[in-house]
């Protein structure tokens, strides 16, 4: 299946160059101008991974991205923008992106970080994953579901569920989980990673994962 891509960017001469490489490169591009527009491709079409600029008509795109992740849609994020200070970074990270580029970019460079993020978030799953009780995870929308009822859940829990989701029954060290789930001027929280589990647990069955004492997680698949 060919994977699809958001990109917001107003400036239409950086769009069409960004739209064509990917093209390229075989994914399926869905351009935005302003925020208004991005949050229309997003209820209209599925999409894999977006790409953000931030200083955009309507809405911004540190504002867009909150709204995305606030109605529970764990879709990988990279923002692409000139605002390059410390600050900026951390709101970016804080809007709920998963990676972070300043412009001017090299093309390579952006391609590197698409395939990456998308390598590590999705993996080779199946689209709907059963588990059990009228519980199933989405994993093109990345959201739980029990029946047709969504689960709540935060950005980083349903980012360890897909991780867990895409390993069953294999041992998650704790420094792969941090990786997956921090980003760069992000600092790994123990205390964190362990309300996350709590949280899944309680969502999905607590005999579902297991805890090797000192070392990490594993999710136990049936």
């Amino acid at each position: 299946m060919t994977q699809t891509v958001l990109l917001l960017e107003d400036d239409v001469q950086l769009s069409d160059t960004v739209k064509r490489f990917l093209e390229l490169k075989g994914y399926t591009v869905w351009c935005a101008y302003d925020g208004l527009q991005a949050q229309d491709i997003m209820y209209e079409k599925h999409i894999d991974l977006m790409l953000l600029d931030v200083k955009v008509p309507h809405l911004n795109g540190f504002e867009f991205l909150k709204n995305t992740r606030v109605q529970g849609n764990a879709t990988p994020a990279i923002f692409i923008t000139s605002l390059n200070s410390v600050e900026n970074v951390t709101e970016g990270f804080d809007s709920g992106c998963d990676d972070y580029i300043r412009k001017p970019f090299a093309l390579k460079e952006l391609l590197v970080r698409v395939e990456s993020l998308l390598k590590r978030s999705y993996g080779s799953y199946e689209e709907r994953i059963e588990l059990g009780n009228e519980l199933w995870f989405d994993t093109k929308s990345m959201l739980l579901m029990r029946g047709s009822q969504r689960v709540p859940l935060k950005t980083k829990e349903v980012k360890l569920l897909a991780l867990f989701l895409q390993y069953p029954n294999e041992l998650m060290e704790y420094e792969k989980i941090f990786e997956a789930l921090w980003e760069y001027e992000e600092a790994p929280s123990s205390g964190s990673l362990r309300a996350y589990i709590k949280t899944l647990r309680a969502s999905i069955g607590k005999e579902k994962i297991e805890t090797v004492k000192n070392i990490g997680y594993r999710f136990v698949a049936e």
